[in-house]
């Protein structure tokens, strides 16, 4: 069994992950607030990311940074301090994680990273100028990781579009949002949060282990295509 640390796994995309994931592996999560669901291979921490230190653990596999931010607003509204705070959730809370379980990543089986993006790094959107800029930094890190740890940890993104979590609650609040931003993707779609735990499985597993130092869109066509 492969040992897995997953920062924030109790909910969304996160919470996705650890369920495809505990079966077959040794889970530690580490977030605020537990995994809503019990498990025999589940080991939960509670801790702020950004505040209090990270638990020990004797034995790492693969690190998968999940926590993330959606605060969209017009340049006007965004304050100095909205861009610190969404830096420091998407990429020093990152870079945190790492560093403190890098010596352990580098005694593991087949060790390897995976770090969360998104579309609007690579397609501009009005009122993402916060988190376009934290999660390009988050691209950047995966890229330059990827080359600095490379043969033995490999390091990857996933770049989602809108995806059905409590974080993007506000964007899909009524059938009008929903049925718009349906049609704003090629696809006719956006994503269910397994979806994005099915691409996470993969890409942390030995079907994988050619890939590092990618940023994966899993965009529903919104990045790829105009059509």
């Amino acid at each position: 069994m492969k040992k897995i640390v997953i920062v924030g796994g109790s909910k969304g995309i996160g919470q996705a992950i650890v369920n495809s994931l505990q079966d077959e592996n040794l889970v530690i999560n580490i977030s605020r607030t537990a995994p809503s669901l019990p498990h025999a291979n589940l080991t939960h921490y509670n801790c702020d990311i950004l505040t209090d230190d990270l638990p020990e653990i004797d034995a790492v596999d693969t690190l998968i940074y999940c926590p993330g931010s959606i605060n969209l607003k017009p340049i006007s509204r965004l304050k100095l301090e909205d861009f610190r705070d969404d830096f420091e959730i998407n990429v020093i809370g990152a870079v945190k994680a790492v560093q403190k379980y890098l010596p352990k990543l580098k005694n593991g089986v087949d060790p390897s990273i995976l770090l969360f993006s998104t579309v609007a790094a690579k397609l501009g959107m009005p009122y993402h100028a916060s988190i376009a800029a934290a999660k390009s930094a988050v691209e950047g890190l995966a890229k330059s990781l990827g080359a600095e740890l490379a043969p033995t940890i490999r390091v990857n993104a996933i770049a989602p579009t809108v995806t059905e979590t409590d974080l993007a609650a506000k964007l899909l609040r009524n059938e009008k949002m929903i049925e718009n931003i349906t049609e704003r993707h090629p696809l006719k779609k956006f994503l269910k949060p397994n979806e994005v735990a099915d691409l996470a499985t993969f890409l942390i597993s030995e079907k994988a282990n050619s890939i590092s130092g990618q940023i994966f869109e899993l965009d529903c066509g919104i990045v790829s295509f105009k059509i």
